[in-house]
């Protein structure tokens, strides 16, 4: 099977005849029309490291001339990687890439002489609440996407206030800010979302994504009264404040509670928003200028103003932190549109909406809810992130939502009585068997069975394998992270045990448990936690150092995530864009090695696309590819 499956990714021109495992090409075609995306920057071993795309629409035997100073230096054979050392360039020379019989002709590439491509930041000027607290401003989560149509990723930027809030927790907030850079560091605009969006990883997830098929890029998120767009207009009521100014309502639950002296667990409610509108808006990518304006569906309750008690009764809490717990994804729901899907609520009641941007109009797809009549099994089943996949082979994406999934016509097609988890993977875990796994870990074992993580089959749901918790297992991750078992390994906080595709313990795990990322050139992927890159030394059971910037800082705490990973620019490898600790610089760090396997570049495979898109979402997690690429049967990498 593995022959077979190394065969068609050949005749595709997915992968090249270096040894590399790839089992199915994108199932349609790209939404963005990339150049070439040259970079040069000084080569680990020395020299300057040229690397560019191989993109789908390519020749599979395509050839290519790298240039220095306007004069061949390299012509790649058929199949040889996207990626060439000049062992006479310098950080002075100049380089171009071009296609042989490409009438495009030569694309200049990107000398980033630091190794990094610095941009600079102005953040958002301090402030004070009402409360009379002062905050400032923290680059966080970022997304991509062409927002002007020239075949280049610009960045989207969130800027969160130093006062953000879990929504468990009590206190107003700043405003949240939206910034688009050019890689030249132009900023394009700025979008503030006002008093009546709270601040935290829950409340504001944005989409990036180029939704009617113009070639360039949107930006979608939820927004409220006095949100200002890019151009200086106001959405909605501009002296509107919808924050609770104070009080207390009971509690539900243990978060963050309050006891009274009769033992009557409450929550303040300073800070707080749980009335008044909410809206959906698409906005111009280059210019930030809002385009559409919808309510948004489904809302904490009909007509936007509930008692306390109603919204316990709608969400299961009356202070919101259950009803402002927010996801978001792109989906190609019909096979060849993207659409928008905007979730709410994970603990208890669960919906998800989906939108499509067409011609100008932003109309409703469709609504799921555990609310509704036949539904009930998927209510409390949600994670703290999505991800989306064709899982069922007919083209079109499913959105699987933590223990569930919803079909691209909005209806369910599996749940499963693991409950809510913090973390989850899903791509082809486990090449030996057809279709997607989806990896995760859980929370409340007290219902689950007491059970730590589990992997399921992303199509049917049937859990394949799992490993037992006596706790809340908070993290997890799976990644090809050792050649001598094919297929990715798996570990998690519930364990100090490595585990491969048949849930059999194979040794200790690495202490690194956040994002993995494909950086050195060869088929593993390697460990990304806080601001450092490592490698698996899987023989001597240590994580070696191979990347370690100082003077940068990862984001939202504990979690310490990058602004984003994605394949940015160059080959196949990813990129990383951390902050600099003072927040007056994002670094687009790129990778220094040299690497033998070509492959098309990620972003042009569907699953890893959508999970640029998505990675922003609550907690953050890294992108996985629809297909099997990591070590072969044999360990070959």
């Amino acid at each position: 099977m593995a022959a077979q499956i190394r065969a068609l990714a050949l005749i595709l021109g997915l992968v090249s005849s270096t040894p590399a495992f790839a089992a199915t090409p994108p199932s349609r075609p790209a939404a963005e029309r990339l150049g070439r995306g040259a970079v040069a920057l000084p080569a680990r071993d020395g020299g300057i490291l040229v690397t560019w795309r191989f993109l789908a629409d390519d020749p599979k035997n395509a050839r290519f001339r790298v240039l220095r100073g306007g004069k061949p230096v390299h012509v790649t054979r058929t199949g040889e990687a996207t990626a060439f050392v000049d062992t006479s360039g310098t950080t002075e020379s100049s380089y171009a890439v071009e296609r042989i019989g490409d009438r495009a002709g030569p694309q200049r590439a990107m000398m980033w002489d630091k190794g990094y491509l610095p941009i600079p930041l102005s953040p958002p000027a301090d402030g004070v609440t009402p409360a009379g607290e002062a905050y400032s401003y923290t680059a966080n989560d970022a997304s991509l996407g062409d927002l002007d149509g020239d075949g280049q990723y610009e960045i989207v930027l969130k800027w969160d206030p130093s006062n953000s809030h879990d929504n468990a927790h009590t206190g107003y907030t700043g405003n949240v800010f939206l910034d688009a850079y050019r890689l030249d560091g132009t900023r394009l605009w700025r979008i503030d979302l006002g008093r009546n969006v709270r601040a935290g990883a829950h409340y504001t997830q944005f989409l990036v994504f180029d939704f009617d098929g113009d070639g360039r890029a949107e930006v979608a998120l939820k927004t409220g009264d006095g949100t200002v767009d890019g151009t200086g207009k106001v959405i909605g009521d501009a002296n509107a404040d919808w924050r609770s100014s104070g009080g207390e309502v009971p509690q539900q639950d243990r978060t963050g509670a309050k006891v009274l002296a009769d033992g009557t667990k409450v929550a303040p409610m300073q800070g707080r928003i749980v009335k008044g509108p909410e809206y959906l808006t698409v906005f111009e990518g280059l210019t930030g200028k809002a385009l559409a304006t919808a309510p948004y569906d489904p809302p904490r309750y009909p007509g936007g103003n509930p008692t306390p008690e109603q919204l316990a009764a709608a969400w299961g809490d009356g202070y919101a932190n259950r009803s402002d717990r927010f996801l978001a994804g792109v989906a190609y729901l019909d096979g060849h549109m993207p659409s928008m899907v905007f979730g709410r609520g994970y603990y208890a009641r669960t919906a998800l909406a989906a939108w499509d941007w067409r011609g100008g109009k932003l109309t409703q797809r469709w609504l799921f809810d555990s609310s509704a009549t036949g539904n009930e099994d998927y209510a409390g089943r949600g994670n703290h992130q999505l991800s989306v996949a064709d899982v069922d082979g007919d083209g079109r994406d499913e959105v699987i939502y933590g223990s569930m999934a919803v079909d691209d016509d909005g209806k369910g097609l599996w749940t499963k009585p693991l409950f809510h988890g913090d973390t989850m993977h899903v791509s082809d875990l486990d090449p030996a068997r057809p279709g997607l796994e989806k990896f995760g870990v859980f929370e409340d074992i007290r219902r689950n069975g007491g059970l730590g993580s589990a992997l399921l089959d992303a199509r049917t749901g049937e859990v394949l394998w799992t490993t037992p918790a006596e706790q809340d297992t908070g993290r997890g991750v799976a990644a090809d992270i050792d050649p001598r078992h094919y297929g990715a390994e798996f570990w998690g906080s519930n364990s100090d045990r490595l585990y491969d595709t048949k849930g059999q313990p194979i040794g200790a795990r690495p202490r690194q448990m956040n994002f993995a990322i494909w950086w050195d050139g060869d088929l593993l992927r390697e460990l990304l936690d806080g601001t450092t890159i490592s490698k698996w030394n899987w023989e001597q059971g240590t994580s070696d150092t191979l990347l370690a910037p100082e003077g940068l800082a990862s984001n939202n705490g504990t979690k310490a995530n990058p602004a984003l990973q994605a394949d940015l620019i160059g080959d196949w490898r990813e990129e990383v864009i951390w902050r600099r600790a003072d927040n007056r610089e994002l670094r687009i760090y790129t990778t220094p090695f040299a690497t033998p396997h070509r492959f098309v570049t990620l972003m042009q495979d569907p699953v890893y696309r959508l999970g640029v898109a998505w990675q922003n979402t609550a907690y953050n997690q890294p992108p996985h590819t629809g297909f099997y690429l990591g070590a072969g049967p044999k360990g070959e990498q």
